[in-house]
């Protein structure tokens, strides 16, 4: 749930700099409320469709395409690497070519398309292979029939780049945030935005999922199909309503530009020092205090700025001719932010795989379990529900009773450090997965007892690894994002939230590389092996949950005597940027004002 939530906190600044581009004539009599309120109806509806859809879909390749445990955990981890990784794709296309709207626009339609196609697969009996019931020898799909599903599958994680690149984006264009009133409204609209997404939420992991399970697949494929046309039709109702901002440039050509640069130079063999360096920001700036100025970390970059040939590199006017040859101090300060975020971004990936483990053996154990209480069947879906309240109940408990409370107590404001948080994340991650090992012992051993496909152990059993899950999130998560979002300057948060969602898509390969690894290697001393097959009673998945939670142990040492250093740096310049906030409001300090 990270990767939606965070976007809302990482779109502001970008959109604060570009507004300043528009022209503010024609610009300001649209966008507002009633803009917004369109923008809300596409992005409910739309959640609505894609959860609904994306939270189910592995126990429906399970019970209806009769996936094994490897190639399903395959076919999931490797389409939500891809729905993670194309953002940043999409986030290319609306900063440098086509702008929001039409990047938002042409996502809902591929996503429109690739939900048409798998809805086809749940209404077409031809489309699947034959129902299989139990540990029954199942028929595999035919190659034309996995074509067919994988272009669906496609077709919406192509849409996922454009939408989740530019949903909150767009919606926070059409504000002022030049204005006190145009920020105030902006951050209304988070709020909002937040409490449509929960409620998208909610209905996605209750009815529809429950219809999906329990009723009829193509039903509960249809209505969310039918729920992205709407949202479609509600998205170009509004269309002569919106502010369209004109794309600007992208910061990964800028950055991709520092290390040509940096390579080409590497013959440089002399340190530069700061006054050799080209900063035009010195003489170009409004507010020196919004300008990245030189730092002495990561100095190999520093060669993308160094002035080798003034006659060569710079024209009449001092400009540099090349931008490919020659980077100005602030760009190359742009990717120093980057490369200073990558060891706690690296710390995050461990926690996501703990989060994909769950989206896939988590339900794959429910599935073969008794999931019947009472006269009440419970879809494997719904334990997603779990882990999202038990990310809520964190969230209210933090916020609303430990913060208010500390503060109180400390007489200022009392929050646990990202360090902690990320520890204590870490140590979930590893918690969840050795409680996942030991409930999956009890699971198969009670089914290997009875002679039964499905286990007689109670869905109960397993509420323990999904809230941890939640809390993993909750913690690690979360903090991760902050963090990431913090540590960059304002113009870079966009930036900040496209690396996130790579770190989810780096953790959705790497589970997939680490699946087939295990799936090789545990076989090949004709043992029993560990993962594999149709059926989980034939394998030894807690021995797999517990060397994902060993990597959690060395994730750990990593993080605290490694990564958490950058985060102690990243805190220090935080208390520092305060005290410099208070001696400006005390008035000891006095910043220039913005020319109009």
């Amino acid at each position: 749930m990270a990767d939606e939530i965070i976007n809302a906190s990482h779109s502001s600044s970008e959109e604060e700099e570009e507004q300043n581009i528009a022209p503010k004539c024609s610009a300001r009599k649209k966008g507002g409320w009633t803009a917004i309120a369109f923008i809300l109806g596409n992005e409910s509806f739309e959640k609505l469709a894609s959860v609904s859809l994306i939270s189910n879909m592995t126990t429906y390749l399970r019970t209806k395409y009769n996936m094994g445990g490897v190639f399903l955990v395959n076919v999931v981890s490797i389409w939500s690497g891809c729905s993670n990784i194309t953002p940043i794709a999409g986030a290319f296309l609306a900063d440098a070519h086509l702008g929001r709207f039409l990047t938002l626009l042409f996502g809902s339609l591929a996503s429109f398309l690739g939900m048409g196609m798998v809805t086809l697969t749940a209404g077409i009996d031809e489309l699947r292979p034959p129902h299989c019931q139990g540990n029954a020898r199942c028929e595999d799909p035919q190659k034309w029939q996995l074509a067919y599903l994988f272009a669906g599958l496609g077709f919406m994680a192509i849409g996922s780049g454009g939408i989740r690149a530019c949903n909150i984006a767009f919606g926070a264009d059409q504000f002022d945030t030049n204005t006190e009133k145009g920020r105030s409204q902006l951050k209304s609209f988070f709020n909002w935005w937040y409490f449509s997404f929960t409620i998208a939420l909610i209905i996605a992991l209750t009815v529809v999922i429950y219809i999906q399970t329990n009723i009829s697949w193509f039903i509960g494929f249809l209505i969310p199909t039918c729920c992205l046309a709407f949202s479609i039709v509600i998205f170009l109702i509004g269309r002569n309503s919106y502010i369209r901002l004109k794309p600007q440039g992208c910061v990964f050509i800028d950055m991709a530009k520092v290390i040509n640069a940096a390579c080409r130079k590497r013959h440089i063999h002399d340190l530069p020092t700061a006054s050799s360096l080209y900063d035009p920001s010195t003489r170009e700036s409004e507010n020196e205090l919004l300008v990245l100025k030189h730092t002495d970390r990561f100095k190999f970059l520093d060669k993308a700025a160094v002035i080798v040939d003034p006659n060569s590199e710079l024209n009449t006017e001092g400009v540099a001719k090349d931008s490919w040859r020659l980077c100005n101090v602030e760009q190359v300060e742009r990717l120093k932010c980057v490369v200073g975020i990558l060891p706690v971004w690296v710390a995050g990936i461990t926690c996501f795989i703990t989060m994909e483990q769950m989206n896939t053996f988590g339900v794959l154990q429910v599935i073969q379990s008794n999931t019947k209480v009472g006269n009440f069947m419970i879809p494997p879906g719904w334990m997603g529900l779990a882990s999202m309240i038990a990310l809520a109940i964190w969230i209210f408990i933090y916020e609303c009773v430990y913060v208010p409370n500390a503060s109180k107590i400390s007489k200022k404001e009392a929050r646990l450090s990202l360090q902690i948080r990320i520890k204590i994340g870490i140590i979930m991650a590893i918690l969840c997965l050795s409680v996942a090992a030991l409930v999956e012992t009890r699971r198969r051993d009670l089914a290997l007892k009875q002679g039964t496909f499905l286990s007689p152990l109670g869905i109960a059993y397993f509420l323990p690894q999904f809230i941890l899950s939640g809390l993993t999130e909750a913690f690690a998560a979360v903090s991760v994002m902050e963090f990431l979002n913090n540590q960059v300057p304002e113009t870079m948060r966009s930036v900040a939230g496209a690396i996130f969602f790579l770190s989810l898509s780096i953790a959705s390969y790497l589970n997939t590389l680490i699946v087939n690894l295990v799936e090789i290697l545990s076989r090949l001393n004709g043992g029993k092996r560990w993962l594999g097959g149709h059926d989980l009673n034939e394998n030894k998945l807690e021995r797999f949950y517990l060397l994902i939670a060993g990597l959690g142990v060395l994730n750990f040492i990593y993080f605290h005597f490694f990564a958490s250093r950058y985060i102690q740096s990243y805190e220090e310049s935080k208390r520092r940027k305060t005290v410099l906030e208070d001696r400006v409001d005390a008035g000891y300090v006095d910043l220039p004002e913005k020319k109009p």
